[in-house]
């Protein structure tokens, strides 16, 4: 009798175990408790300072707010422009080094997108529409709307003059 009570409480422990494990299914959607941060799980904001006129320099500032239990980020977040059909990758900031965030419930943790504003329908400009960016190492995106203007090309390629920072915590 003894040895089938260990038996059983071994057997719960490795179910207790396996069920903690953490997701390795591929699916964003869902934040494990410490593992990495889902867009489902978080509040976004987004804030900028516009830059007034061409050839000046912009910046906006992605805030998100975490809901859930605890999770984390880890570097840069995939950042995208798109202008009607074109969609144009933002680069990562190369002075910029990436840190682990860790975002309790209710902490706050945020990017920033730095552009140059383009001449209004010129050719060495991107007429941006929306931006999205997607969490690190995640699929899953959030658009929003972008109302700063036109966004300045870099030597007349498809890269835009802009750049985008590793998350940070709030108040770094």
């Amino acid at each position: 009798m003894r040895a089938t009570r260990l038996t059983v409480a071994a057997l719960a422990a490795a179910l207790l175990l396996t069920a903690c494990d953490a997701n390795d299914s591929g699916d964003d959607s869902k934040s494990e408790v410490g593992g990495a941060c889902a867009l489902t799980g978080v509040g976004v904001q987004v804030d900028a300072s516009a830059a007034p006129a061409a050839g000046d320099t912009g910046n906006v500032t992605v805030t998100i707010t975490n809901h859930g239990a605890e999770c984390t980020v880890t570097g840069f977040p995939a950042v995208h422009l798109k202008a009607g059909g074109t969609t144009a990758d933002v680069p990562e900031d190369k002075a910029a080094k990436p840190q682990k965030v860790t975002l309790a419930k209710d902490a706050t943790a945020s990017f920033t997108l730095t552009y140059v504003r383009g001449a209004t329908g010129g050719s060495g400009s991107l007429a941006v529409r929306n931006g999205e960016f997607a969490l690190p190492g995640a699929t899953a995106k959030h658009t929003f709307p972008w109302s700063y203007g036109d966004v300045a090309l870099k030597g007349g390629a498809k890269t835009p003059d802009a750049s985008v920072t590793p998350f940070q915590q709030a108040g770094d």
